[in-house]
């Protein structure tokens, strides 16, 4: 068990989340031209079970993720379920669809990689800050 503050595994989880959003963006990319390719994109990670571990002793609210359960008449208009353990899912937010059917735009998926780095510094900068209070908490900063 660690001894660590649950912030440290929300962090280490988010890292790993941006690690993986970069993996699914260089694949993008590297299938920007072939043709009938479809966009992927990384949901969003899942940080309820940090939250409950931390409120649930108190009978504190509960976080959790929303169900999507499909009707007859969504799946009637083509909606599919969700993919029980993957998380990297097609992208359904993409700007145009090429006339051989891929549909990865370098502009997209560059402002996606922005993103990401951006994301990452942020991260960074707050593991950075953390350990500094850590270490002035046990006297050695």
């Amino acid at each position: 068990m660690s001894t660590l503050p649950p912030i440290f595994d929300g962090m280490g989880r988010a890292m790993k989340a941006m690690a993986e959003n970069q993996r699914v963006i260089a694949e993008n990319i590297a299938n920007s031209e072939t043709p009938g390719y479809k966009a992927r994109t990384v949901e969003a990670p899942d940080f309820s079970a940090l939250v409950d571990g931390q409120m649930a002793a108190g009978g504190a609210p509960r976080v959790s993720r929303p169900r999507v359960e499909l009707s007859s008449g969504m799946t009637a208009l083509g909606a599919k379920p969700p993919q029980a353990g993957g998380r990297v899912v097609l992208d359904g937010n993409t700007s145009e669809t090429k006339p051989d059917g891929n549909n990865v735009t370098l502009e997209d998926q560059l402002l996606s990689l922005g993103q990401v780095q951006q994301d990452y510094a942020a991260m960074t900068n707050l593991y950075r800050k953390q350990m500094a209070l850590m270490k002035t908490a046990v006297g050695k900063g």
